[in-house]
């Protein structure tokens, strides 16, 4: 598997694209502003992107969604628990941001569900509190934890939606994945479980 990181639109969202090298089927996550780089990168390196995956349904994480499925008519799939966030712009907060975003899923996921990229099997776990819908995925020794956990904290709860218990619940879940995974969350730097385990103040 080949991963490469972009940090898009204004509040400067991870953005990923995973690919399988031999069959070069890609999945994006969390498109959170313009494509355009992704599309250059799924170009240059002649890959089909079968997969756009969103971790949840905030703006952040959806504002070139749209626009890259446009271009490479992917299939967009997130949480059923926050299909709704999808469609509304109060919901998905787009509004507050003077914009208007409505983006229609083409799959529901729930958990334990797995999707195939080539060879690979990524697996959706259900890792709420942040968003009702909240997912991370997991593959081969990573996780893509979206705003659940952070190299050093944890996803906010204050928003529409949220609930520290709930997510405090996903947290254990996430924990109890190999010290040895790399954690590719939704803003700021990767890190691994072991080292969020023993550092992170929140996981205390």
């Amino acid at each position: 598997m080949r991963l490469q990181q972009f940090v898009l639109g204004e509040l400067e969202v991870n953005s990923y694209l995973l690919w399988d090298e031999e069959t070069l089927e890609a999945a994006c996550f969390d498109p959170g502003g313009s494509p355009q780089e992704i599309l250059a990168e799924l170009t240059q390196n002649k890959l089909g992107l079968k997969y756009i995956l969103l971790t949840h349904g905030h703006y952040d994480h959806i504002g070139g969604v749209n626009e890259l499925k446009a271009n490479t008519g992917a299939l967009v799939a997130i949480h059923a628990a926050d299909a709704a966030m999808l469609a509304n712009p109060e919901l998905n907060l787009s509004a507050l941001f003077g914009r208007q975003i409505v983006v229609k899923p083409d799959q529901l996921l729930t958990d334990g569900d797995v999707l195939c990229l080539g060879g690979q099997m990524l697996k959706i776990n259900h890792t709420p509190g942040h968003t009702p819908g909240g997912i991370s995925v997991s593959t081969s020794g990573l996780v893509f934890s979206g705003d659940t956990l952070f190299a050093g904290s944890i996803g906010r709860t204050d928003l529409p939606g949220g609930d520290q218990a709930t997510l405090n619940c996903s947290l254990q879940r996430l924990v109890r994945l190999p010290d040895e995974t790399r954690v590719f969350p939704g803003h700021g730097p990767e890190t691994t479980i072991g080292r969020e385990k023993q550092l992170n103040p929140f996981l205390k």
